[in-house]
């Protein structure tokens, strides 16, 4: 195994790495932290199985940060990739403190983990964010569009009254030769 990494700083959240993410592997981030995880959690002091996705190959989804684990998870899972296996060590007080979660877990307990961190995905509420957020954009130009078609419209109206009324004129000035050479010619036949 890989060498012991203490987390904390105060040996209360230790990992090991047993398999490396690839080299491009991305992680939780700000924008990602809802992650997808399989695992096998054991009583340190025994080696007992208390949790497991591995029987029914399940996987365990939550959110970074929003208090739904324990806390020794939201600090390893930050430092991890896609595709990494890690054995993560949690003492008591970064775990389930001195209460323990009976019947599984007594009081006091040290867990050790072994986490595969499966995948990483915004918040789905972040995701409709997005897309009301396309939604919107696709308004505003739909909006646009149909400004610059009414602007277009307007513009061909005027060219066809401008055109309309330059015809009127052009006919107006014949109609006034016709009517004005016929009055000569009507003078002139007398």
């Amino acid at each position: 195994m890989g060498e012991v990494i203490d987390l904390t700083g105060d040996g209360g959240v230790l990992k090991t790495i047993i398999q490396r993410a690839k080299p491009n592997a991305t992680g939780p981030t700000e924008s990602l932290p809802v992650v997808d995880v399989r695992y096998e959690g054991v009583l340190a002091e025994t080696g007992e199985v208390f949790d497991t996705t591995r029987e029914d190959n399940t996987i365990f989804t939550f959110e970074l940060g929003a208090g739904t684990v324990i806390k020794s998870w939201d600090i390893a899972l930050r430092t991890m990739k896609i595709g990494e296996i890690a054995k993560i060590t949690c003492k008591p007080e970064y775990a389930y403190g001195s209460a323990g979660s009976p019947p599984e877990i007594p009081p006091g307990a040290t867990l050790i983990f072994e986490v595969e961190l499966v995948a990483c995905r915004p918040i789905k509420g972040a995701s409709i964010g997005g897309v009301s957020d396309e939604m919107a954009r696709l308004e505003e130009v739909k909006r646009q569009r149909e400004i610059a078609a009414g602007l277009k419209e307007e513009e061909k109206k005027k060219r066809e009254e401008a055109k309309a009324a330059a015809v009127a004129r052009v006919q107006a000035k014949l109609d006034a030769k016709k009517s004005h050479g016929k009055g000569k010619g009507k003078g002139k036949s007398l």
